[in-house]
Parts: structure tokens; sequence; C-alpha cells
């Protein structure tokens, strides 16, 4: 897991909230990292402690309901989330849908299902859709829409579907289309905001 930003004051505090971001595919720095990148640094921006599990972290073992055994990376993963006050989920999309990478980590949130907040509740989660296509990016987008909720959590007003056949994200942390940056700082902006009104 790596750090992705701090308070504007540089340290976190006991009242800073957490900012978790989950995305990517398998190779280190793609588009889809870069969103996320994007939108953590919105959250950070807004204030949040930020982190980021993607690329090579995701490479999961098959989320398995009936084995209790759990690989180190996946009892990060679930343990991040248990700690996240609020989360933004970025998804590549293959074919129509999410990838089985971003999907696997969410089926492993199974295992917080006794937690005193089961699953995602009581926190809101930012997602966007990545994708070489407009098809594909929206109907990803509505994809992690729906397993938030069925994850008791709270989809955030504004969603992000980005098309990568127009907008390239850089080394640098930009985009080529400043409306898509906006877009994904908003997403991270409006995460941590709901997140401080629920401490």
């Amino acid at each position: 897991m790596t750090s992705t930003g701090a308070t504007s004051a540089g340290a976190t505090s006991a009242s800073t909230v957490k900012v978790l971001g989950i995305g990517g595919s398998l190779r280190d720095g793609s588009q889809t990292e870069r969103a996320l990148r994007i939108a953590l640094d919105g959250a950070a921006e807004a204030g949040a402690d930020t982190s980021a599990i993607s690329g090579q972290a995701l490479d999961l073992p098959f989320y398995d309901a009936v084995s209790l055994e759990r690989t180190p990376r996946a009892s990060e993963l679930v343990e991040a989330v248990r700690e996240a006050d609020g989360l933004i989920v970025v998804s590549p999309g293959y074919h129509g849908a999410l990838s089985g990478l971003i999907k696997n980590a969410l089926d492993y949130l199974e295992d917080l299902r006794a937690d005193r907040r089961p699953y995602l509740d009581g926190r809101a989660v930012g997602v966007v859709g990545v994708a070489y296509g407009w098809q594909a990016a929206v109907t990803t987008l509505d994809q992690l829409r729906t397993i938030t909720h069925a994850l008791r959590g709270w989809p955030t007003p504004l969603g992000g579907a980005v098309n990568t056949g127009e907008v390239k994200f850089d080394v640098d942390g930009g985009a080529s289309e400043e409306k898509v940056e906006r877009t994904l700082r908003l997403i991270g902006t409006q995460v941590t905001e709901f997140a401080q009104r629920r401490a």
C-alpha cells in the first residue's frame, strides 16, 4: 500500500479522515492508476490522509468464501478498507464491464460482514470507469455504483466515465483534458467531505 497524500498541515491527526484508493491494472502506472492518483489528490487537498492499493498489490487469489486463509496482500487490503473513512475505486473497462482484478478485490470485502461497520456501511465511495471508448467507460461506472450499493456504501453524487480514446494521463499527474482532471479531483473532494461530516 502506498501513501499518496496528507493533510494540508503535512501530518495526520486524530480527526483526519482516511481515504483509500483501489484501482488500476496489473501494469503499474496504467492510465487507470493515473486517474486514481488524480482523484486521491483531490481528496488530499480537501484534508484527507490518502493511500492506495493498486497495480501488483491487487494480484490476489480468487476470493473463496469457504476458505478462511488469506494471503498477506489480501489481509492488507481488507484491513485498509476496514480503517478507511471513504474509498475511491477506479476500474478499467474490459469488454463492457469492470475488470476481474477489481471485482475480485471488492469480493474480499465480504470479510467485513461481521464488523461493527459491515462492508462499506456509512462510507462514501467515489467510482470511476476508464476505458478506450464511451460504452465500456459508462457501463463500468454503472457497475461500480451497483456494487457500492450492494456493499452498503454511498456512491458520490459525481462519478467519472473516462474515455482514454479522447484523454490521456501523464506521468506527472495531469490529464490532457482539464475537465476530466477537475471531475476526478471533485470526486475525491466529495468523498472527503462526506467522511468529514460523518466523523
